[in-house]
């Protein structure tokens, strides 16, 4: 039996992307590898205006939707493990409390808070993220439990940050 990963050409930018620069390919945990992959863009995004920075995450959002269905389409697997650009957003969705309260993007304490909480809620998918991962097919389902993985976790890192006095 073939690995679907071995239909993935890194040449091809539509895979690069959805493979999150091609950190989706790890044989051990992708989809920590490829949140870990999002942080350098977050960082960079963290430092746009509060508009800006929710306009890349639509952006992103919209542009991963169909990144996500080609790369599965070509892959012929739905939300293959190496697929990780959902893990992007879903990340940057978690983190955007953090410059939102004037807090600076490197603080490690919410950057390490928010990567753990996100990465809870995406593997664990407790309701309704777990409705959303087996009702919702093609490019849109495989980035929308992403999505409200990290709009889950945004409120608790928030919680769990000012609970902490970071």
């Amino acid at each position: 039996m073939s690995d679907p990963r071995d239909k993935i050409q890194l040449s091809n930018m539509t895979h690069f992307l959805a493979t999150g620069f091609g950190s989706g390919l790890s044989p051990i945990i992708p989809g920590t590898m490829g949140t870990l992959a999002g942080i350098p863009l977050y960082l960079l995004i963290a430092q746009l205006s509060w508009p800006l920075y929710w306009l890349v995450i639509i952006v992103a959002s919209i542009i991963g939707c169909k990144l996500c269905q080609k790369t599965s389409d070509d892959m012929g697997v739905h939300d293959h493990g190496s697929i990780v650009w959902d893990e992007f957003v879903g990340l940057w969705i978690t983190l955007s409390i953090v410059p939102m309260m004037g807090i600076s993007p490197f603080d490690w304490q919410w950057l390490l808070a928010g990567f753990v909480l996100f990465r809870f809620f995406d593997m664990l998918k407790p309701w309704p993220i777990s409705y959303f991962d087996k009702n919702v097919h093609g490019g849109f389902g495989i980035m929308i439990d992403d999505i409200v993985a990290g709009f889950i976790a945004l409120p608790c890192l928030w919680a769990f940050g000012t609970w902490m006095g970071w």
